[in-house]
């Protein structure tokens, strides 16, 4: 801080002596001056509010950064001019100098790491902290499911960009997210596959970034949804659209050999972009290819713990003054501002399926305001919050006890709910009426005003939804759909078996392992069996593998009928069926590619 206000005196005093001059990241801008208290604080930029960062000789060479954006700017390009909007936040980066330069700065953005401590250093192990944080800041429906559109997007051309560069040292300090959902990537001090490393292990362990709590946003909760089928097609068209375009990043990449960059020397260098874009590959081959990185990525437990070990280096190293906050509420409300507390009150507790399936508890709560009474919905997990930010405070004698998490039965059981609500009760009631300091502080008086979600839902009193009736479906009964792509060539006939959505739970309620069978009928012998790989605990699962049969002459085809069988793996016991599907091949028209869902039900035909 000391040397950003010496560095905003320094720019004050050249405005006096020469009294403008061109913004560099922006040459079209005149600028008279800057606000210096403005700029130091400020979160984001404009053309009178300049970030000045210090001459530090160790700082980053901003000319790496440069090229970098510079390549994800053309990536961006190709996308939008086939069609495809990735909603890539691009910022604008300019060296001046070896170790300094000037970087725009996002407005309404903040980091990973930040939004995953405020549910406690051991956050980055968590999967609510990104979808509570835009929930936080999207509170209306329609605002939210646009927010997660935009990160879906967003995420999946990130994913892509920072493969394809190879762009490392990727931690929760070097990612942001925007309120609007946007998420981005900043600081590229290594890339084309220049890994930090521990000794001799590579800090980047997973392809690219891409962890449970990003999946969790997509998916709309803890369980794959179709909304994830999405997100990976979107990976595998945006990755497929830049490796047609292969030999102009090689050459663009080619041309900046001889500019000194370290991280771009030789040949090598190079070879990794190759390497990444694999323009020897199918589309479909691709396809299968970043699918599998995506699981691989998805799947790394390295990611995280590189992210917790980076949230505790930053504790022993920054520290904070500032006082914790709850991680659902958009801002802190006081006595002062809210009116004191009377008295407060458990009501009830209501199931809720969205963003994942539990409870919630109805409170009300009763101010010293005549007839001011409101009431606010709270799941365990945010009283649990409130409790773990009060124990930041105060000391534990002056908090009542708080109820175990751990129950034995199922956890989301409404006998255990009921159970909680009385022991919620308890502990609320003793909460207010305990010692000033603690009865009156803020996270309690923020913890028990209306969220615009409380609003919403004021005045209603919704009654349970009867069961789904997926969940006693006789197994061979219409289903669930599988996504297909079927093509010929060279007397090869192609399956790409793409996704399944809406497979029924098995007759115990668990989610089904599903994988997939086909055979090319008729087969008496049964040699033209084919099989997927099992996914795990899923009614979405995606695959994007290719089942193919050669030797398969184009006259055959008319009399061929392709028997697609979806089946859950028991282990020991035998597998069940959940649905299967019967494609006549003599109704494709497969002179050309064709992509579709197919309905999955008992014995019959296939409709697209």
């Amino acid at each position: 801080q000391g040397i950003l206000r010496e560095g905003l005196e320094d720019v004050k005093q050249f405005f006096k002596a020469h009294g403008s001059c061109r913004l560099p990241l922006s040459p079209s801008l005149l600028v008279k001056g800057i606000v210096p208290r403005v700029s130091a604080r400020a979160g984001g930029w404009t053309p009178s509010s300049l970030w000045v960062p210090s001459c530090d000789p160790c700082g980053d060479d901003l000319r790496q950064d440069m090229l970098t954006l510079q390549m994800i700017r053309i990536m961006n390009k190709i996308w939008v001019q086939e069609g495809l909007d990735m909603r890539m936040v691009i910022f604008r980066c300019f060296s001046t100098g070896r170790g300094r330069g000037m970087v725009e700065m996002i407005p309404n953005a903040e980091t990973l790491r930040k939004i995953q401590v405020e549910h406690g250093v051991t956050g980055s192990f968590k999967d609510r902290p990104l979808a509570d944080w835009l929930q936080k800041h999207n509170p209306e429906e329609d605002e939210y499911e646009k927010a997660v559109e935009n990160f879906i997007y967003s995420c999946a051309g990130c994913c892509v960009a920072t493969y394809v560069l190879g762009i490392c040292d990727r931690h929760n300090d070097n990612i942001m997210l925007k309120t609007t959902g946007h998420m981005f990537h900043i600081d590229f001090g290594r890339f084309l596959g220049h890994a930090q490393m521990f000794g001799n292990i590579k800090r980047d362990r997973a392809p690219f970034v891409f962890t449970s709590d990003m999946a969790y946003v997509i998916n709309g909760g803890d369980k794959p949804s179709s909304r994830f089928h999405d997100f990976v097609d979107l990976c595998c068209q945006a990755y497929n659209l830049i490796r047609k375009h292969t030999h102009l990043f090689l050459n663009l990449l080619g041309l900046m050999l001889s500019c000194g960059i370290p991280e771009l020397s030789d040949l090598e260098d190079l070879k990794y972009v190759y390497d990444a874009l694999r323009p020897q590959d199918s589309d479909a081959d691709a396809t299968t290819y970043f699918t599998r990185l995506i699981e691989s990525s998805l799947g790394s437990v390295a990611t995280k713990l590189n992210f917790f070990i980076h949230n505790l280096a930053q504790m022993k190293f920054t520290g904070s003054d500032a006082r914790p906050s709850l991680s659902f509420a958009p801002r802190t409300h006081t006595l002062k501002t809210s009116g004191r507390i009377r008295d407060v009150f458990l009501c009830r507790h209501e199931r809720v399926c969205n963003p994942s399936k539990g409870y919630t508890y109805v409170i009300k709560v009763q101010r010293e305001s005549p007839g001011e009474v409101t009431f606010v919905q709270r799941t365990f997990e945010e009283f649990q919050e409130l409790h773990n930010k009060l124990r930041l405070l105060f000391p534990s004698s002056l908090l009542p006890s708080f109820p175990s998490r751990f129950i034995i039965g199922r956890s989301r059981g409404e006998a255990v709910a009921e159970r909680r609500k009385e022991e919620l009760n308890g502990y609320i009631w003793h909460l207010i009426h305990a010692a000033p300091e603690v009865a009156e502080c803020d996270l309690i008086y923020t913890f028990f005003h209306p969220l615009p979600r409380d609003e919403k839902a004021a005045g209603t009193n919704p009654t349970p939804k009867a069961a789904d009736a997926t969940w006693a479906r006789p197994l061979g009964k219409v289903g669930g759909e599988v996504k297909l792509s079927i093509s010929y060539k060279n007397n090869k006939l192609f399956i790409m078996v793409m996704h399944i959505r809406g497979l029924p739970p098995l007759q115990d309620g668990n989610d089904p392992d599903p994988y997939v069978k086909t055979y090319l009928l008729p087969d008496p012998q049964k040699t033209t069996k084919r099989k997927t790989k099992v996914a795990r605990k899923t009614c979405n699962p995606t695959y994007n593998e290719m089942l193919v049969y050669d030797g398969i002459p184009r006259g055959d085809l008319q009399q061929r009928e392709l028997r697609l069988s979806v089946l859950s793996e028991e282990g020991f016991w035998e597998n069940i069926l959940l649905g299967e599907v019967g494609i006549r091949l003599r109704d494709l028209d497969l002179a050309q590619e064709k992509m579709g869902w197919f309905a999955l039900g008992s014995r019959g035909h296939g409709t697209l």
